[in-house]
């Protein structure tokens, strides 16, 4: 385990695939179908405009990031979603957005704190 200020890192290059499988808006889209249960790889081609292959790749880059499950049943593979590397991503995430909002709400504080010189030209 590494750590990066107050952040545990537990696997960078797992948490470089997430985000490089979620970066492509067909690959967010696959997971979005398979979010509804298993498909199989021509039921996932079904709604693109692109081939076969390409959604081979697409699934390759899913399943790398650990996102998607691929089961051959004879000639066809059946796919599913694995969200458990998601929380990975939303932790990290989440991190970040807890530091905003501190950041927010210090400096929310500063703007509502009366200034002394503004007092004095009154």
């Amino acid at each position: 385990m590494t750590y990066i200020g107050n952040y545990m890192v537990t696997n960078s290059r797992q948490l470089d695939s997430i985000f490089g499988a979620l970066s492509d808006a067909t690959r967010r889209a696959i997971l979005e179908e398979l979010a509804h249960g298993e498909r199989t790889v021509g039921e996932l081609a079904e709604p693109f405009e692109i081939s076969r292959p390409a959604i081979s790749k697409h699934l390759r880059v899913l399943e790398r990031a650990g996102l998607v499950q691929r089961t051959p049943e004879g000639r066809i593979s059946r796919c599913a979603l694995d969200a458990t590397p998601l929380r990975e991503a939303a932790d990290w995430v989440e991190h970040y957005r807890a530091f905003w909002e501190g950041r927010l709400d210090a400096l929310a504080r500063y703007l509502e704190t009366p200034n002394p010189v503004d007092e004095e030209d009154e």
